[in-house]
């Protein structure tokens, strides 16, 4: 790890200044540190100006409306989602998706707004390869070995998107309050975390000076209920092999409306909005429901090495779909 200096803020505004003050891209923001300080110990980031974000109170808590939309501070921890009785009640799906997203210690450090913002965890990437996210001229993952790479393949790179809390986001149709040089700007989370292309060779579309102030999800249908699974290689605490996230609203025993996303299988969490489509407005059945997981995957492309991630995501999205409508998967 090089040396840095170590920079205090107490709002999102200050920390906006700092990156600008600064060498561009010589500045980095921490809040929890569980991914900053894992690239910095691989030499992955070696910012000269490391801006801590913790004191910004402003960007911490969970507020629920009285329309049902709820914020929640970009530094809220998981740890603080998985206990907050509103959501478990309201948004059960949220505490659900961290649950298992980390250690309880890792929990209680890391942030919302640094789980969004998180590097992938592709082994060329995190090692010493000179791979096309890192500036290189091909993705080693794609001949290489990819048995937790993408599959489906949305550009030159392959990397998996390793966040829990995002795909559930995506479900709940969530958006993301941003404040930069210009001011502020809200976009969908769809727009924040989205494949690399050749002119951004990153995970996310944010600017080098712009700061996550806070999550917003808009309020949910009556009676809208949510379910968030992953497979792991371990029982617990463990990066996504595939997982899924639905969120499911009945009337009448019909599907009036169905929200579905799956993580670890691209480049950013994605929504599945042909299963969707063919899904609503019909009565759900087991079979029906297979289907739907058929949907989702129907244009997968899978490597040489991971091809058991479309049944996995297959399984996932029926099994999901069905414990929403509070059915026996």
């Amino acid at each position: 790890m090089r040396a840095f200096e170590h920079r205090t803020v107490a709002s999102a505004e200050e920390a906006v200044a700092a990156l600008q003050s600064g060498d561009a891209g010589a500045a980095s923001l921490i809040a929890g540190g569980a991914d900053l300080l894992s690239l910095m110990k691989a030499d992955l980031a070696a910012p000269t100006q490391i801006i801590d974000l913790k004191p910004a109170r402003a960007l911490q808590g969970i507020q629920i409306g009285p329309d049902g939309a709820t914020r929640i501070g970009a530094l809220t921890t998981l740890a603080e989602i998985e206990r907050d009785a509103g959501l478990a009640e309201r948004l059960p799906i949220l505490p659900a998706a961290v649950r298992d997203a980390a250690t309880p210690q890792l929990r209680n450090m890391a942030t919302v707004g640094g789980n969004l913002m998180q590097r992938n965890r592709c082994w060329y990437f995190r090692g010493p390869y000179e791979c096309w996210l890192k500036g290189g001229d091909q993705c080693f993952a794609r001949d290489g070995q990819n048995k937790y790479a993408a599959i489906f393949d949305d550009g030159p790179c392959v990397a998996a998107h390793p966040s829990d809390l995002a795909p559930a986001l995506l479900a709940l149709e969530a958006s993301v309050e941003v404040v930069g040089p210009s001011g502020a700007r809200t976009l969908a989370l769809s727009d924040l975390i989205s494949a690399p292309t050749a002119e951004r060779r990153r995970e996310t579309t944010l600017g080098p000076a712009e700061v996550i102030v806070a999550v917003m999800i808009p309020a949910q249908p009556t009676g809208a209920r949510g379910v968030y699974l992953k497979l792991m290689d371990r029982q617990a605490w463990a990066y996504a092999l595939v997982s899924a996230a639905a969120q499911v609203t009945l009337a009448d025993g019909h599907v009036a409306r169905a929200r579905l996303a799956l993580g670890g299988v691209a480049n950013a969490p994605r929504r599945a909005s042909g299963a969707e489509a063919v899904v609503e407005g019909q009565r759900l059945t087991p079979e029906l429901a297979a289907q739907v997981g058929e949907q989702a995957v129907h244009d997968a492309t899978p490597l040489a090495h991971n091809g058991y991630k479309v049944q996995m995501a297959r399984e996932l999205v029926r099994r999901a779909l069905l414990q929403a409508a509070g059915m026996e998967w």
